[in-house]
Formats: C-alpha cells, sequence, structure tokens
C-alpha cells in the first residue's frame, strides 16, 4: 500500500491546515478579488464542498456507484462548485475558515472510520479509464488544496 492510511489522512489534515493558514493571512483586499475568475473565497467554498463530498462520493463508491460529482454535466466540475460556492460563499472569513474547520472535522472522522483494506479496493467504478478507489480520491483532494494554496500564494 506504501504510504499508510493515518499518513495519508495526516498529509490531507497537513495541506487543508496550510491552506487555511494562507487564507487566513490573506490581505482583505485580496480575499474577495478575483484571479482567474475564482476569488480566495470562492476557492475556500468550493473545498468546503469538496470536503463533504468527499465523504458522499466514497459513500457511492463502496456501493459500487459513480460518485455524483463525476457525473456534473459542466467542465471541470463547475456546476458542483458552483452549488458550493452559493452554499458556502460567506463574505465573512472568520465564518468561512469555521466551516472550513467542521467539513474537515467531519471529513477526517468520517475516514478514520473506513477499514483501511477498503481504501484501494476496486468498487468498479471508473472515471476517464482509471479505476476510482478512496485512497486516489483522498489523494486527488489533497493536490487540490496544494494546488488552489500554490495559486493564490503567487497571485498574492
Amino acid at each position: 500500500m506504501g504510504i499508510s492510511v493515518e499518513e495519508l489522512i495526516e498529509n490531507l489534515n497537513h495541506s487543508i491546515q496550510e491552506f487555511k493558514k494562507c487564507i487566513a493571512l490573506l490581505p482583505e483586499s485580496l480575499f474577495l478579488k478575483r484571479m482567474d475568475g475564482w476569488s480566495p473565497r470562492d476557492v475556500t467554498a468550493h473545498l468546503i464542498g469538496w470536503n463533504l463530498h468527499t465523504i458522499i462520493g466514497c459513500e457511492q463508491l463502496r456501493k459500487g456507484e459513480t460518485p455524483f460529482y463525476f457525473i456534473d454535466p459542466g467542465d471541470d466540475f463547475c456546476k458542483v462548485n458552483a452549488v458550493s460556492v452559493r452554499e458556502y460563499g460567506s463574505e465573512d472569513r472568520t465564518h468561512l475558515l469555521l466551516q472550513l474547520d467542521d467539513s474537515t472535522e467531519k471529513l477526517k472522522r468520517f475516514l478514520n472510520a473506513i477499514d483501511t483494506a477498503y481504501w484501494e479496493t476496486d468498487f468498479g467504478v471508473t472515471y476517464n479509464g482509471v479505476t476510482v478507489t478512496i485512497k486516489n480520491t483522498v489523494n486527488a483532494l489533497i493536490h487540490d488544496y496544494i494546488e488552489h494554496r500554490q495559486h493564490i500564494e503567487r497571485g498574492s
């Protein structure tokens, strides 16, 4: 398996905390400023959504169902992301970061409760020709947090 489930969850938590620190330290003038169509507030809202979507998606995956977000008819999950920005897009940074904390805790509790034997199980679900597992779903989320943080840091 390579990296342990515990290490993977810790990597996820670390990437989220580094992202949160980036948002918390961002000057107020940049929090709502759009960079490539998204403001740091929008990015934070969409990642809150993805924390919660990951829980639902992994539950669907374990049933052998395609996670709902893979059925998004838009480009790069734009419809799913737009819903998250509407739902979690508070302009109050403190409130937004509390929502991020809450969604992170829910996700970590969920992931810690999954039997480690299922993390690399092939449940028969593929996306773009790649087998979808809980492990690569979590890895994709880690990657998103890192990429978004780096993009915000470069733009600020």
